[in-house]
């Protein structure tokens, strides 16, 4: 009996310490899980690898700094390797073939015992495939498993010009839209005209395309439109229509938005006719590239009426409004056209 009591008691004590070991645990838990962390914080701030080149130069900045706004397109994969371009090159399993390489001019990429191998134009997932056949067939390697990234691009632009809030150079590293192309420049000016010309590559005998543009509504045409390196953008000045006479406000008005302007809407543009105006005989002055001059006849009060359809006007047209005595000081046509050169710009 004895000897089952003082069993039980050395049970009871081994129960109480482990009990007591066990609240120890539980109170001094969070400490050791801090100190686990904060351990695991240092040891992987000073092993852990940095970030690939590629990530950190997707954007072309370092070597583009100079050349304003940089436009990276969404899918990386559509990037094509261009001469100067900086490539890490990483052969599994042969660290004496992984570098980083710089393909020359002719768009070749010179690795060692495997010689030169073109690259220009090609995918990284193109140019790793390439680089892998090349081993393989120089019998350098017998299974090559290569992976390609960039490490820097080479400088590639689109050059902006004309109408836009910040013309130049555009860093670009992919084809893009020509709506990003004209954000990047800061959009078009107040003054910008309707139809946007693209120049690709610089080759001057190849034909420019026009697109139509209209700040007030998005084109299909500028979203499909596609812009690439080299390619350069002209943003031309609007039409400029000159309403003369006995208006309100004479001078030159810019044929904004779609580009399109009757004589209804440039006298609405100059403020309208003055009481002295002789709206019966209104009259369009144009004159044509080859330097003839035609002149129409109109009759304002006809138009108001809805009798006569407003004439649409072309850039450089002089719509002129005469008195209604005869001392008016322009009654010839090339007392009209000489006064132009004097007349004010109006932006509305």
């Amino acid at each position: 009996m004895a000897t089952t009591c003082r069993v039980i008691m050395a049970k009871s004590r081994i129960t109480r310490h482990r009990s007591l070991l066990l609240l120890l645990v539980i109170a001094l838990l969070p400490a050791i899980m801090t100190e686990s962390l904060n351990a695991q914080a240092a040891a992987g701030s000073s092993t852990s690898p940095a970030l690939p080149t590629s990530a950190a130069s997707s954007g072309r900045a370092g070597a583009q700094s100079g050349l304003g706004p940089v436009i990276v397109p969404e899918d990386l994969s559509e990037l094509r390797i261009q001469p100067g371009d900086l490539l890490s090159i990483n052969v599994y399993e042969t660290p004496e073939l992984s570098n980083s390489y710089r393909v020359d001019p002719a768009g070749d990429l010179t690795i060692p015992l495997c010689g030169k191998v073109n690259l220009q134009g090609l995918t990284l997932q193109e140019a790793a495939t390439h680089l892998e056949v090349a081993l393989k067939d120089r019998q350098i390697l017998v299974q090559p498993q290569v992976n390609v990234d960039v490490v820097q691009y080479a400088g590639q632009y689109v050059t902006v010009i004309g109408e836009v809030a910040s013309p130049g150079r555009v860093a670009l590293i992919a084809p893009t839209n020509l709506g990003e192309i004209l954000a990047e420049a800061g959009g078009v000016t107040a003054i910008a005209g309707a139809r946007i010309k693209i120049r690709h590559g610089a080759d001057d005998t190849v034909p420019e395309v026009e697109v139509p543009y209209s700040r007030s509504q998005s084109t299909r045409e500028t979203a499909s439109i596609v812009v690439r390196p080299g390619d350069t953008v002209i943003v031309p000045r609007a039409g400029i229509v000159y309403v003369l006479g006995a208006v309100a406000r004479p001078g030159g008005y810019v044929m904004q938005e779609d580009g399109k302007l009757n004589v209804a809407q440039a006298l609405a543009l100059s403020g309208g006719t003055v009481p002295q105006a002789n709206t019966g005989g209104l009259r369009v002055i144009r004159r044509n590239p080859d330097g003839t001059v035609l002149d129409f006849p109109l009759s304002y009060d006809a138009i108001a009426k809805g009798k006569q359809t407003p004439l649409i006007l072309q850039a450089q047209d002089i719509v002129y409004v005469p008195m209604s005595k005869i001392k008016a000081t322009l009654t010839s046509t090339m007392g009209i056209l000489s006064a132009v050169t004097t007349d004010t710009i109006i932006y509305h």
